[in-house]
């Protein structure tokens, strides 16, 4: 008479191995970005000087739309419910698009090949760094809120928490994609034109600065192949307080697929450089 197969011992132990592999990975991660953290608040200066330009945004050029409610694009809202959305964006984009620049100084420094003899998560000497560039981007994106409200900016808390959360969600994505790009160049005078070829017009087509429902059709059309176009838009429409719309669902659907494919990116290339 045959007997059956027990079930293989091998799969019982399983989920408490990843949970045991997730477990260390965040562990690993907390020791990373604490140490990071710690090297941040020694320059404070830094951190606020990272506010400044789009502060100046806000002060400079925002006035100077407050003559364009009635335009197309612009919607029922004030101008700042357009503009303020879009200069949290920008400043995702530029705050973590130049995270690279510390990963290259520790590369030339040694720190990086420390680190790499440690037995920590080589996914977490990521996480780590990219948790620690989002806490000072979250931290400006709040003071440029603040100002925005001090200039006339009216938005609902839902909406203001709406676009915070894609400046999180985009800081974390922009982040990993600038440490992976470091780690391919390796040197600022490959990094720094790379970044300024790729933000700069990303910038423009996202209708950071002005919706793009105001750009002749050609260039409209070709806005929407940029993904933080869709955010940009999100944003605009969380802070008038339209929720249940087509472009908050796009904004979100698209900081989510970039956010897992940018963080899974930037792992993979540290665990190729550490391996």
């Amino acid at each position: 008479m045959p007997v059956e197969p027990l079930p293989s011992p091998p799969r019982a132990a399983e989920a408490p191995g990843r949970f045991a592999a997730l477990g260390q990975v965040a562990s690993d991660t907390r020791l990373i970005f604490l140490r990071y953290m710690r090297q941040t608040l020694r320059s404070k200066v830094a951190v606020v000087f990272g506010a400044v330009q789009p502060l100046l945004y806000l002060v400079l050029f925002g006035p100077l739309l407050s003559d364009l409610v009635d335009v197309r694009g612009f919607g029922a809202g004030s101008a700042w419910q357009v503009f303020v959305p879009g200069v949290l964006i920008q400043l995702a984009m530029f705050g973590a698009g130049f995270a690279g620049f510390g990963l290259i100084a520790d590369l030339r420094s040694g720190v990086a090949d420390r680190l790499r003899v440690t037995p920590a998560s080589r996914t977490a000497l990521l996480l780590g760094r990219v948790l620690r560039d989002t806490v000072v981007v979250a931290f400006q994106a709040v003071a440029v809120v603040a100002v925005g409200l001090a200039l006339g900016l009216r938005a609902p808390a839902g909406g203001i928490a709406v676009g915070l959360a894609l400046v999180v969600a985009l800081a974390v994505s922009v982040a990993s994609l600038s440490y992976a790009v470091a780690l391919r160049t390796r040197t600022e005078d490959s990094f720094a034109p790379i970044l300024t070829s790729v933000t700069l017009p990303l910038m423009l087509l996202s209708g950071i600065l002005l919706p793009m429902s105001l750009a002749p059709g050609w260039l409209d059309a070709v806005s929407r192949f940029t993904p933080f176009r869709y955010m940009v838009d999100a944003a605009r429409a969380a802070f008038l307080g339209d929720y249940a719309t087509a472009a908050v669902a796009e904004g979100a659907l698209t900081a989510v697929v970039l956010l897992v494919a940018s963080v899974a990116l930037g792992a993979r290339r540290f665990r190729r450089e550490n391996a």
